[in-house]
């Protein structure tokens, strides 16, 4: 989560007053992770022009950072129509990557990596799914702290279990 000074965690009206900048339209999805594995949260929240559609956030008591971004994803996909044209942002690399570039060749060796297992093999194979069934959706990877609102607000809501809400 930004922090203004070490230790701070923002609440999600102190992000909307601070941040500014991004996309003022699409779905932004965080996770997060206190020790890895540890306790750990999601969230997504679905703006258009810089309005709020929807979000969740949920929170896991023992889990790791790549589930928690893979799980808020998952509810992502899950909240928009089958026909819905929009773009979600992640600023996960790796579960951007899993869904645009590796997870077609991993299915098709039979959700085989050629080096090893695939790690949170039920969940990349559940995200895969959603976004296949989602042709009009675009997965995007958006850099984290650089003070987008939207990905600075969802990077809140995964937070919020070390707040003591969410």
């Amino acid at each position: 989560m930004r922090r203004a000074h070490q230790g701070e965690i923002l609440s999600l009206e102190e992000v909307l007053e601070r941040f500014s900048g991004g996309p003022k339209s699409g779905v932004f999805t965080d996770g997060s992770c206190e020790g890895n594995p540890g306790p750990g949260g999601w969230g997504f929240v679905w703006v258009e022009d810089d309005h709020i559609v929807s979000e969740q956030s949920g929170v896991d008591a023992n889990t790791t950072n790549n589930r928690m971004e893979l799980t808020a994803l998952i509810a992502a996909y899950r909240a928009l129509p089958d026909d819905c044209a929009i773009t979600v942002y992640s600023d996960s690399q790796l579960c951007v990557k899993t869904i645009n570039e590796w997870a077609e060749g991993w299915e098709q060796r039979g959700w085989r990596r050629k080096s090893g297992p695939i790690a949170n093999l039920e969940i990349v194979k559940e995200l895969y799914d959603l976004a296949n069934r989602h042709s009009r959706v675009t997965l995007q990877w958006i850099k984290a702290h650089d003070g987008s609102r939207w990905n600075e607000y969802a990077d809140s809501l995964a937070n919020a279990h070390m707040r003591g809400s969410g």
